[in-house]
């Protein structure tokens, strides 16, 4: 199958999430690349460069941060669970925002080091 055939395919199917199961629409407003769960913001190591459905890795991409660029847009930043890359993914205009918060909230809710320990 050529990569027009698989990224046409893609865009004309949508396909189910590899974490949670959610049934993904293949269009969302603010992206033309559907590459994530708007439920749970997982990817698929799928793309080497959008939307071409080239990788071979096809590992889940958990999400790990929130990128907000210059101009204000918010990017979702996965990392690869099979291969460890990082790629940043725009945020889709169907995007649970209760996800997106807690995705931007982890650092504080998790600092990377101790609280407590005033001095």
């Amino acid at each position: 199958m050529s990569t027009k055939q698989r990224r046409d395919r893609h865009a004309r199917e949508g396909f189910t999430c590899i974490n949670c199961g959610w049934r993904v629409e293949p269009v969302a407003w603010g992206t033309s690349h559907r590459n994530h769960c708007p439920r749970c913001l997982t990817s698929r190591h799928v793309d080497e460069r959008p939307g071409d459905r080239l990788n071979t890795c096809r590992a889940p991409m958990e999400p790990v941060a929130i990128e907000v660029r210059p101009d204000g847009e918010w990017a979702i930043v996965h990392r690869c669970t099979g291969c460890g890359e990082l790629r940043t993914n725009r945020v889709a205009g169907d995007d649970a925002e209760r996800a997106l918060l807690a995705l931007a909230l982890r650092p504080l809710a998790r600092p990377a080091f101790p609280l407590d320990d005033w001095r």
